[in-house]
């Protein structure tokens, strides 16, 4: 059984002479929504008595029909603004729903690319980020589930969320391999593979929190060479924990561990 330590030097190995590409398909993935992030939020605030309407973008305010803010509208005007804020957030949603898509398709795609990366069987490509856009639907399905499921499990305490997150850890690397799955049959599978092994996961996690430190003294420009680090080393993680790993037989032959 491999530990942390190992998973870092298979990632290593894996990233040499390949640095470029995988920085490059790192923050391409993070642009495009394959991270965590939600993105900026655009809020809509009416108050109780129906008077004031604010319109948000993250912390910034960018118009308010408040009496005492700097910029206020004749009382005619107010009606045409809450319209017109209304069809922004439709507007914004729409772009959202797109975005999430978008994110969940090259989620699939970017641990594919990681898996190529520590097979070493050939340089991995940019373009495989967008491989998986004929099963966007599978891949979207999966990620509101797991996020829903995540949410819902954290109501109980942030420790049962804290689990279930790592239970469905594998997910995209499961759909990057089987895409005829379900999204439900891959989320399955990725809480019995992680059965036994959430906690070795999370020690492979924080291993990397003295290069956390370290990226976050150079303001974030580090993170651009330490998170695909920290993918390569869970790409080998679940070479192992899945039984997938690329091998070279005794006479010569090349596959999969289990083939």
């Amino acid at each position: 059984m491999r530990y942390a330590y190992d998973f870092r030097k298979i990632a290593r190995e894996a990233l040499r002479g390949r640095w470029g590409i995988a920085v490059i398909a790192g923050v391409v993935a993070s642009l495009l929504g394959a991270a965590a992030s939600i993105g900026p939020k655009l809020e809509l605030n009416i108050s109780d008595s129906g008077k004031n309407v604010n319109l948000n973008l993250g912390d910034v305010q960018l118009f308010t029909t408040a009496e005492t803010a700097h910029f206020t509208f004749f009382p005619g005007f107010k009606g045409l603004i809450v319209g017109g804020a209304a069809l922004v957030l439709l507007a914004a949603l729409a772009v959202g729903v797109l975005y999430f898509i978008l994110g969940s398709v090259v989620a699939v795609g970017y641990s594919g690319f990681n898996l190529d990366l520590v097979d070493g069987q050939k340089t991995p490509e940019i373009g495989s980020l967008f491989n998986y856009f004929p099963h966007w639907k599978t891949t979207a399905a999966a990620r509101f589930l797991r996020g829903l499921w995540v949410f819902l499990w954290s109501l109980l305490f942030i420790i049962p969320g804290i689990i279930a997150g790592y239970s469905y850890a594998m997910t995209e690397y499961i759909l990057a391999e089987h895409p005829e799955l379900t999204a439900r049959e891959a989320l399955q599978q990725s809480k019995e593979m992680m059965y036994g092994n959430r906690w070795r996961l999370f020690c492979l996690e924080f291993s990397f929190i003295g290069w956390d430190l370290l990226a976050s003294l150079t303001l974030g420009v580090g993170g651009l060479w330490l998170n695909p680090y920290k993918k390569a080393a869970e790409a080998a993680f679940y070479r192992e924990i899945s039984g997938t790993e690329y091998v070279v037989g005794g006479n010569g032959s090349e596959g999969f561990a289990g083939e």
